[in-house]
């Protein structure tokens, strides 16, 4: 053989060999975009396309099968955590084919049954109860693809199932989307089931309710602390007109904070958990002012004629947006905390309140449309204005969630009002409280 035609015959081979690595790396790479394509979820997007999840009833393996009401309740918040993150949409168990023996593994499930009435994804579980002992394993199963995506466990006191099931939902979350879940946050909020306004906490769900006051006269306007440990809140227990008190929920106690004459309304913490803004009315006129937490009154931050309500903080601390009826009517405004300028936002619509600033640098605010009133959002110029409620009775109080991707509001669309949660975008608006009375003045803690 001519060395000329070897030289050729060795750049063919080399030439095919690196045609078919270059066709193989193209096939994995493609393989592995479809796989994750298929269970991975960009939270960031404008629309999302919902998952469709089965949760059959999860298998007791308690020795002597205790608590078999377990069997169909802890599938049953799982199914309620990922309805709400709007990412999921849990199927009917009666359209379940049913399985033998309720089988866990990869190698005994029959995929094709899951495949056959639509699911994308199947979460399968089991639990067993030792005494007070409640010990959880799920497994998260990609339909299409036949395999598991995640297998986790969870072990703590029976009495705490739902927090059991809460922390493998944020699992489940963090393992699709890369970023922490929302089920193990707190809601403050005022409640009138006892005929007074109170304040009451719960899980992020209305579940576990607690009443924190029992004033028995009208408590307004909770706010968590940016580390969740202190809950602000005025009270008129005193008959001396809005008091602003602190408690230490570790403890249990509260304290005055601020009592001075006439106003001392609508605490918003900033973000370094060290200074609170309110409105105060020690000067005759309502304005906005700024102290620390044993009441000390720091600055001043607004100085005017009008009435300026309701102070957020920017998600950075440099700024606060506001409510003021310096222009005739309500409308929300900025103020930089370094230049003193101030800026107004909202110039639609003749009554514009309750500003709520998140994480993500929107403004969340309430602005009356048609006789009712409506949540939108905007950015902190107050451009890309938003309408995310809309002829669904009124919606009011919006509070963002501490990672800036839900907001929690009230609404009487149902005819009292409860609280409902939505996505930042305004989708998958969903119930969370059913107690009686109304529920309103959401504030969302991490």
């Amino acid at each position: 053989m001519s060395s000329k035609f070897r030289f050729f015959r060795d750049i063919r081979d080399k030439t095919r060999a690196l045609g078919w690595t270059a066709l193989l790396c193209v096939a994995l790479l493609l393989a592995t975009s479809s796989v994750e394509a298929r269970i991975y979820i960009d939270i960031n997007a404008p629309s999302i396309q919902k998952f469709k999840i089965a949760l059959p009833d999860f298998k007791n393996f308690s020795t002597r099968g205790e608590h078999p009401e377990l069997a169909a309740r802890l599938p049953e918040i799982l199914s309620n955590d990922l309805d709400l993150c709007g990412f999921f949409s849990p199927m009917d168990k009666a359209a379940f084919l049913e399985e033998e023996d309720l089988a866990l593994t990869l190698e005994k499930i029959r995929f094709r049954n899951w495949s056959v009435i639509g699911a994308d994804l199947l979460l399968k579980g089991a639990y067993t109860c030792i005494g007070r002992s409640l010990e959880v394993e799920i497994r998260l199963f990609d339909v299409f693809q036949g395999r598991q995506i995640l297998g986790k466990r969870a072990l703590g006191d029976i009495s705490h199932y739902r927090h059991l099931m809460h922390r493998l939902g944020n699992e489940i979350i963090k393992k699709l989307t890369g970023q922490e879940g929302i089920f193990l946050t707190k809601l403050a909020f005022v409640g009138t089931a006892s005929g007074h306004k109170e304040i009451y906490v719960s899980d992020y769900d209305g579940h576990n309710v607690r009443q924190i006051t029992a004033d028995r006269s009208i408590a307004l306007l909770p706010r968590w602390s940016p580390d969740g440990n202190r809950l602000t809140y005025n009270s008129y227990k005193d008959g001396t007109g809005p008091v602003l008190y602190m408690r230490n929920m570790a403890t249990g106690v509260s304290r005055r904070i601020s009592g001075r004459k006439g106003l001392n309304i609508g605490a918003s913490w900033a973000p370094n958990g060290k200074l609170l803004a309110l409105t105060l009315s020690i000067k005759g006129n309502p304005d906005i002012f700024a102290i620390d937490l044993e009441g000390k009154i720091k600055k001043r931050l607004t100085s005017n004629w009008s009435i300026d309500v309701s102070p957020a903080f920017s998600p950075d601390g440099t700024k606060v947006a506001f409510v003021s009826n310096r222009s005739g009517s309500p409308q929300i405004y900025v103020l930089d905390l370094d230049t003193g300028r101030e800026e107004r936002l909202t110039f639609e619509g003749n009554y514009n309140t309750s500003p709520s600033w998140s994480a993500r640098n929107r403004i969340a605010f309430v602005s009356m449309t048609e006789g009712h009133f409506d949540i939108y959002t905007m950015d902190p110029d107050g451009g890309r204005l938003k309408r995310l409620t809309e002829n669904q009775g009124n919606n009011e109080d919006p509070c963002w969630s501490p990672d800036g991707r839900y907001l929690v509001f009230s609404s009487n669309r149902e005819g009292r009002y409860h609280l409902y949660i939505m996505m930042a975008h305004g989708e998958n608006q969903k119930r969370i409280t059913s107690m009686k009375g109304d529920q309103t003045a959401p504030s969302w803690s991490r």
